[in-house]
């Protein structure tokens, strides 16, 4: 299926993103309680950023925070929301535009469960791990398993790819991909990837992880 492949998942959110964006107007609690806890200053970094209402908490906290999407829609809205509070870049999870060790603070959300292989997946994790700074951290996130929407076992070892239907005025649907994620199965790329995991927990159907670069850290 074509929404299953790179281009055909930047295609999908060039379609959707407008309307994407108009659903996704406030920050996730997750991702302020993460920003609040973290040390000030520095930079930051959205990764997979949509519409920028995260980047705009990372801004409130960094010294510079920068937005990264595929999606030049998306970007297109981040930017008119954020203005000259940070600037955005098109780019890749998977290839991150990003000099090594430049990075104090990240939020990886909502994003990695988009990418349509698992050597994009764990490509941009290490890529994360790359760009961290060896004092710098990151809240990773991906739908799971746990979710009440998905019929599957509480105790899987592994997840699942689908998609899920985006409805735009009119009625029109677009697929969207997904790597549903076993919990285990998260946690395991994690540890197998060059980030190290300092907390992990299931909420709200979603895994989330606070990283760090593994073996820069203290």
């Amino acid at each position: 299926m074509d929404e299953c492949s790179r281009a055909g998942v930047r295609r999908t959110y060039e379609r959707i993103g407008a309307h994407f964006s108009k659903t996704r107007e406030y920050a996730w609690p997750e991702v302020e309680s993460f920003v609040a806890d973290a040390p000030e200053g520095g930079t930051a970094l959205d990764i997979g950023c949509g519409n920028g209402r995260h980047t705009a908490v990372l801004a409130d906290a960094a010294d510079r925070a920068v937005g990264l999407d595929i999606s030049r829609a998306l970007l297109d809205v981040a930017a008119d929301r954020v203005g000259d509070r940070a600037p955005f870049l098109l780019g890749d999870a998977a290839r991150l535009p990003v000099a090594d060790d430049c990075v104090d603070l990240a939020v990886y959300v909502a994003t990695l469960h988009h990418l349509p292989s698992a050597a994009d997946r764990r490509a941009s994790l290490d890529e994360l791990g790359r760009v961290l700074a060896p004092d710098g951290t990151a809240l990773v996130s991906a739908w799971s398993t746990a979710h009440d929407r998905f019929d599957a076992p509480a105790d899987a070892d592994t997840g699942f790819d689908t998609t899920v239907d985006w409805t735009l005025p009119g009625g029109e649907t677009v697929p969207r991909f997904y790597h549903i994620y076993a919990p285990a199965e998260f946690q395991r790329e994690l540890d197998e990837s060059d980030l190290a995991t300092d907390s992990f927990e299931v909420s709200s159907g979603n895994c989330y992880a606070v990283v760090r670069s593994e073996g820069k850290g203290p």
